[in-house]
């Protein structure tokens, strides 16, 4: 098999993923926490910890008005914010993380999201994929899911 990028993004996921097997079940939390009885809230929680593992729901960068910032870079900061508030609300920080996976509806604001990404992290940068997603919500440049794990 090939060890192109997107296939060891693939491993690492599925990895990261896979359940771990212990006498005891593990316990999950729900950050900013959603239930099907609560019609009017998106069908997704904001994040779910399993031992020292957080799964971060995608997120964009919407302004107050939720709204798409005009330039790619203000709407960056606004989404890696809204990560990096999740990640906080956990106990976790951005150096935490170890997946991340980037949907960008133009691949052409690579550069202009490089750029504000490497101010959040002062560790090791995570594995991570850009991804070229066509439309997104709101019409959104970017939309980022990921992974963390606690640092010992």
């Amino acid at each position: 098999m090939s060890k192109t990028p997107s296939t060891i993004a693939f491993v690492l996921v599925c990895l990261a993923l896979a359940p771990v097997r212990s006498g005891a079940q593990e316990v999950r939390r729900y950050i900013a926490p959603s239930t099907a009885a609560e019609a009017a809230k998106p069908p997704f929680s904001g994040a779910v910890q399993v031992g020292n593992t957080l799964y971060l729901s995608g997120n964009i960068g919407l302004d107050e008005n939720r709204r798409v910032p005009d330039t790619a870079d203000a709407e960056a900061r606004l989404l890696l914010d809204a990560v990096q508030k999740t990640l906080r609300d956990a106990g976790f920080t951005m150096d935490d993380l170890v997946f991340v996976q980037v949907f960008c509806s133009d691949v052409k604001h690579y550069d202009a999201f490089n750029k504000v990404y490497r101010t959040y992290f002062k560790k090791e940068f995570p594995a991570r994929a850009f991804v070229g997603a066509g439309t997104l919500l709101f019409n959104a440049r970017f939309e980022m899911q990921a992974i963390a794990v606690l640092r010992k």
